[in-house]
């Protein structure tokens, strides 16, 4: 028994000693260390450089920063921009829907004015014909006289107003709104609008505002002035400091304008002066007196018709007077005589506003300020219902004529 215990001892031993050497057989080798330390050395280095570009990343976020605060700026004036686009849009459905209603206004106020005097003039004829007497006659002249008088005063207030020149007012106001709204949304499609541009497009709105009011009451324009004077829709001095937003293609020796093309707009304007503006001054001058003698004439004939009934035993003046009235409306607001001076008016505008922006531009003495030279002059054909081919004859011809002093045959706008 005791030679079998010390036999499986040293069995014991053996296996321990087995066990001691296979571990340290198994303990790493300093290569393992020392790639494990140089890894450690590579993240160091890493972390570094991750360092040093998040500082680098920093001074870019400075510099996109200061681009944000500019790009700001930009988006502030397009929000502006756009809430001033809201006002126009709002604008052009408030005059289209007024313009509709006042239009209408003409229509039912004429029709119920003829139908009154026709109806006065008709009890007038009965009354004439009739055999009765006393309360009955009493009756038919005095209902003929109220009738009269009822027209009378419709006239009076139909002549005030002038339905017809309202409704062209409105026409005209949402025009210019219609074109104020696309200016301003090319201005956005663009890009970087300015301070400028929001300024320019607010005094848009407001003097436009200002040249066709809706309102009736307090602010509503003389419909029979003293003169004729065209309408101004524009704020006063805007062309003038140049703050209109112009666009230019690309960059050109001299912003495209020269000698011969300043002299082209010259004659242009001049032909403009010479005979668009005078002929539309002459006309508007003649519309005016007509619509005078008419607004004038309307009531006069109603109030002496009214008059007749109870003076003119034999009725002739009466209804002598009622038809002539009835002709009178029907020429006058039927035929929209007030709406024929607004459009005379409103032409007579448009040609000195064109006078305005050819002047300004040509007295602007750095080139580079100016719109670009060949698109100003496409633009001003255009408006002149012109090529620009045509455009420079016209100037030619006016140049000949004034060497010549003979005047030209020739109006320079072929729209109007």
């Amino acid at each position: 028994m005791t030679s079998l215990r010390a036999s499986s001892a040293l069995i014991d031993n053996s296996l321990f000693l087995k066990r001691m050497n296979s571990n340290m057989i198994n303990v790493p080798k300093p290569s393992r260390v020392s790639f494990s330390v140089t890894k450690a050395s590579l993240s160091r280095r890493s972390l570094v450089e991750e360092l040093d570009k998040f500082t680098d990343k920093g001074t870019l976020m400075k510099k996109n920063d200061t681009k944000i605060v500019h790009n700001s700026t930009n988006s502030k004036a397009t929000i502006q921009l756009y809430a001033v686009l809201e006002s126009v849009a709002d604008r052009i459905e408030m005059h289209n829907n007024v313009a509709e209603q006042r239009d209408n206004w003409n229509s039912l106020l004429l029709n119920s004015i003829n139908m009154i005097t026709l109806t006065a003039s008709t009890i007038g004829g009965v009354a004439a014909t009739c055999t009765c007497s006393g309360a009955s006659l009493l009756a038919l002249k005095l209902s003929s006289a109220l009738l009269f008088s009822a027209a009378t005063g419709m006239l009076l207030v139909m002549n005030k107003i002038q339905p017809s020149q309202l409704a062209e007012e409105q026409r005209n106001a949402t025009r210019l709104f219609k074109q104020l709204r696309t200016q301003i949304e090319t201005t956005i499609a663009i890009g970087n609008p300015s301070e400028g541009d929001v300024k320019d497009a607010i005094d848009r709105v407001l003097g436009l505002d200002k040249a066709y009011p809706l309102p009736l009451l307090g602010v509503m324009l003389e419909k029979l002035p003293p003169k004729f004077e065209g309408t101004r829709w524009w704020p006063k001095g805007r062309i003038l400091n140049n703050k209109e937003r112009v666009y230019k293609m690309e960059t050109k020796k001299n912003n495209g304008w020269n000698v011969e093309l300043e002299n082209e707009m010259r004659e242009v304007i001049e032909v403009v002066k010479r005979k668009d503006m005078e002929d539309y001054e002459r006309l508007g001058n003649l519309a005016l007196k007509i619509n005078k003698g008419l607004a004038i004439s309307g009531p006069f004939l109603t109030g002496i018709a009214a008059l007749g009934c109870f003076f003119d035993g034999s009725w002739n003046i009466p209804l002598l007077a009622g038809a002539l009235a009835t002709v009178v409306n029907a020429f006058e607001h039927g035929g929209q005589v007030g709406m024929v001076f607004e459009m005379y008016r409103n032409c007579a505008g448009f040609f000195q506003l064109l006078e305005e922006t050819i002047e300004a531009t040509i007295e602007e003495e750095d080139v580079d300020k100016r719109e670009d030279g060949e698109v100003f002059e496409m633009k001003m054909a255009l408006q002149l219902g012109r090529s620009v081919s045509q455009l420079r004859q016209l100037a030619s011809k006016s140049a000949s004529s004034r060497m010549e002093s003979t005047e030209i045959d020739e109006f320079a706008s072929k729209l109007f």
